[in-house]
């Protein structure tokens, strides 16, 4: 017999090699019919594995972010199926889940794909599907599964890589994939596939790799979740912040300028302005004092920070002086100029914390494939600010930093959100600095906060920087994705790399803490999902533009210069559109500017010192009087704009 725990505490005894479906059908018939995957002692597992020692089991359901990972990764194994059906001799490469949906990057060959296609694979899916194959997992020995892959050099590398005894592959109908498991029961559950993109991939991310052929696709297990899907991407179209960019002159790019190096338009240049002005008044009131920083700085600095050893591959080559033995890099984080400036200076305890804080701007290099509007680039400018403080400061300056986030949050409408602890996987030492004591300070010193903050957080292995853990916030937009948005680190290694002192009661020399906080995180990603968030239809007190003033004809073009000058008294932004055209191709390009509110102007309005008022949407307010509109737009900002 065995033991097994369940996530309510429970624990059953069961004859060895029973299944997680065993398990599932002696809770409830109901429950056996829902499970499609689970997990035994945290590592996946099929429904079918036998169990033979006492464990910790969690059944997951389509509900569950794990199940869904398990249909999709089992979805992709059905498309590699009928791709290799429908374009016999292709090269399948590998195939996982992704957070909707999942992918298969392919070698076709003398083959190709597009979207002319896509139907008839769906349909090949689903002809699969209907079969009720289940997906069976075997160990394979590392020759065997060289000698079955030998015409496929990509899975042949992938083997190659593996020890022997560590090899398994997952059958179902008449299809063989090199797999590590995680599968529902049987393709039988999958009832509607699209087929989304194609796109292309290097092999394994390497520009000097092949390039596949990635073939993105989604399912689900009724057809009307896949319909509400694709009328969710419909929407998501309209958002795109790079068809709103356009339309709302935000943003451009140029080739000549460069790929991934965004242009900001005045009006965009307006909208940055304002965050930024927003956060700097918070920072102000938080004791932070703004520094400046040039975009370049000396190789050696970023191999101290040890920025150059772990983004030394994604950063710009060095720019080498030409008469001098000096080599340069674009900046690629801020922290290490902030760490001179405090060493600049000695510190007593007394001092501390300093904040320093800058709208600094950094350089990465991405891939021409990778680069996506404002959210991919390889220029951005962050809301960076390091705050070195005592350890005994440290957790009340963490939750102050916490206090900031939540604020700028609530002021932007993202009200619905988690929290990320990301800590180091002790199981893989060399891609963090620092050791191992305060990596453990600094780790327990984020759950605390986070508990005391009465955070809703998961912890996530593996996921820290390399230079400390951090607590990310994960934010879902209206349409329901996850954004990574803000994130706090806590450091005790860049004081220790760089040699940061302040002297302390004691009279002795002492390492600072260094806490890394970015609430926006970069002012163009920021930037991308609050348009898509929003659909362009910003918080009246972010928007450039509050109020367009839209006359009947050229007999009111006093009086509209008038009710201007009144509104900038009321330090409400507006403007006057003077245009010969007839009001309603005025009001319609007005609605597709997204200005919040349209003031009508015509003889009644002229006559009687007021305005008639028509809200974005078609909200017809009526005429008031300019001092009654004003406290409308005064109402407005009180209501999104939050104190802090």
């Amino acid at each position: 017999m065995i033991n097994i725990t369940l996530p309510d505490g429970s624990v059953k005894s069961f004859d060895t090699g029973v299944t997680p479906m065993d398990v599932a059908k002696s809770i409830s018939e109901g429950l056996a019919r829902n499970v499609i995957s689970a997990s035994f002692n945290g590592t996946k597992v099929e429904t079918v594995t036998p169990l033979s020692e006492d464990g910790a089991l969690v059944l997951f359901t389509w509900r569950d972010d794990e199940g869904k990972q398990a249909f999709w990764h089992s979805s992709a194994h059905v498309m590699a199926q009928a791709i290799e059906e429908l374009y016999p001799g292709v090269n399948l490469t590998i195939g996982p889940a992704i957070e909707n949906g999942f992918y298969y990057d392919v070698d076709f060959g003398d083959h190709s794909i597009s979207e002319k296609d896509f139907k008839t694979l769906e349909m090949k899916m689903l002809e699969i599907a209907r079969g009720k194959h289940n997906f069976k997992m075997h160990p394979v020995p590392k020759a065997e599964a060289l000698d079955f892959y030998k015409d496929n050099p990509f899975k042949t590398e992938l083997i190659e890589n593996l020890e022997d005894g560590t090899i398994t592959f997952c059958d179902h109908s008449t299809f063989t994939d090199l797999c590590r498991g995680g599968h529902i029961p049987n393709t039988g559950l999958i009832k509607a596939v699209k087929i989304l993109s194609v796109a292309g991939a290097y092999w394994r991310g390497d520009e000097n790799n092949p390039q596949l052929t990635r073939v993105y696709g989604i399912s689900f297990p009724k057809q009307k979740e896949l319909t509400a899907y694709l009328e969710l991407l419909e929407e998501a179209k309209k958002r795109d912040h790079r068809k709103l960019g356009k339309e709302l002159e935000l943003f451009t790019f140029s080739q000549k300028v460069g790929q991934g190096l965004p242009l900001w338009l005045p009006k965009g240049a307006a909208l940055r302005e304002r965050l930024e002005n927003f956060l700097k008044a918070a920072q102000k009131k938080a004791g932070y004092e703004m520094v400046v920083t040039p975009h370049i700085g000396q190789k050696e600095l970023y191999i101290t920070s040890g920025h150059y050893a772990k983004y030394g591959e994604d950063s710009f080559q060095p720019i080498h002086t030409p008469k001098e033995d000096e080599a340069f890099l674009l900046k690629p984080m801020n922290c290490p100029h902030h760490c001179e400036i405090y060493k600049s200076s000695q510190w007593s305890y007394k001092d501390l914390p300093k904040r320093f804080a800058e709208f600094g701007t950094v350089y990465r290099y991405e891939q021409s494939g990778e680069l996506h509007g404002l959210t991919r680039v390889r220029g951005f400018t962050q809301d960076d600010a390091h705050l070195f403080c005592t350890p005994e400061q440290l957790d009340k300056e963490f939750k102050d930093v916490i206090d900031l986030v939540l604020y700028v949050f609530g002021s932007l409408g993202f009200d619905n959100f988690t929290a990320q602890v990301s800590v180091r996987d002790p199981e893989n030492p060399d891609k963090y600095i620092g050791d191992v004591a305060n990596w453990e300070k600094a780790e327990q010193a984020i759950i605390n906060a986070a508990n005391d903050k009465g955070l809703d957080y998961v912890i996530e292995t593996g996921e820290a920087a390399f230079y400390g853990p951090k607590l990310d916030f994960m934010v879902k937009d209206a349409l329901g994705r996850r954004w990574q948005l803000g994130t706090i680190q806590v450091d005790y290694n860049l004081p220790e790399r760089f040699d940061l002192t302040y002297k302390g009661s004691d009279n002795e020399l002492h390492r600072p803490v260094m806490i890394h906080r970015a609430p926006f995180g970069s002012m163009e990603r920021f930037v991308a999902l609050l348009l898509e968030h929003t659909g362009g239809n910003f918080p009246i007190w972010l928007m450039p533009t509050q109020a367009k003033i839209l006359s009947l004809s050229e007999k009111y073009e006093k009086y509209s210069e008038k009710v201007l000058n009144l509104l900038e008294n009321h330090e409400i932004r507006a403007l006057v559109d003077h245009r010969n055209e007839t009001i309603g191709k005025k009001i319609r390009e007005a609605e597709m500017q997204k200005y919040p509110y349209m003031l009508i102007i015509g003889e009644q309005e002229a006559h009687e010192n007021k305005v008639t008022v028509r809200k974005h949407g078609g909200e017809d307010l009526g005429m008031m009087g300019l001092e009654d509109f004003a406290e409308i737009i005064k109402d407005d900002i009180t209501k999104t704009l939050k104190s802090f």
